[in-house]
């Protein structure tokens, strides 16, 4: 089963599977799918999808089943996610990843920037962050050093080091340019 919900339709057309060539038995998707509105889905092979009533077997009902907003909402969404959309998301996250790494380093923050397309993480570390031993490794304090002062900048990021950055087709380079700004002075000022 691939949990898909923060990744699908995020980092690729097929999402993480389809990034990395994996045919998972089940996915799980939402976020993305729903266009802003709360939605959610599972998918796979029609062998499965047959079980699920009312043609087969298996029961499966939600409160939001089927909303007609949100399914509008996420059609439409997936509608303007054309291939230039996914380059251009590509690239806005790699230039956030990279001005990031450059700025903690010209200021002697040790700083790891993990990030794929539409998704981007800090860590506080001079050691690649690469599981969950290694997240749980990193300078807590040093973040929230960081998001105090991102956001005395008028930067608001998510408080916790665990949670993602998610740069989205709505930030441009102006957004970008002002949260780098931010950042070289986030860490050149706070005692990372």
């Amino acid at each position: 089963v691939f949990d898909e919900v923060i990744s699908g339709f995020r980092v690729a057309r097929g999402g993480a599977q389809g990034r990395e060539r994996i045919e998972p038995d089940l996915t799980v998707l939402g976020k993305v799918l729903g266009g802003g509105l709360p939605a959610a889905a599972f998918a796979g092979p029609r062998s499965l999808m047959e079980r699920i009533a009312p043609a087969g077997d298996v029961y499966q009902a939600g409160t939001l089943s089927g909303n007609p907003l949100a399914t509008a909402a996420g059609l439409a969404t997936l509608a303007l996610l054309d291939d230039a959309a996914y380059q251009r998301l590509e690239a806005t996250t790699a230039r956030l990843a990279e001005g990031l790494t450059e700025a903690a380093s010209q200021a002697g923050a040790e700083v790891q920037v993990a990030s794929a397309p539409g998704l981007l993480t800090v860590f506080f570390s001079a050691a690649p962050v690469t599981d969950y031993d290694g997240a749980r490794a990193c300078d807590l304090e040093a973040h929230a050093a960081f998001f105090g002062a991102m956001l005395d900048r008028g930067v608001y990021l998510p408080p916790s080091q665990f949670e993602a950055w998610f740069p989205s087709l709505a930030h441009g380079e102006d957004e970008i340019e002002r949260t780098l700004a931010a950042a070289r002075e986030s860490f050149a000022g706070a005692s990372l």
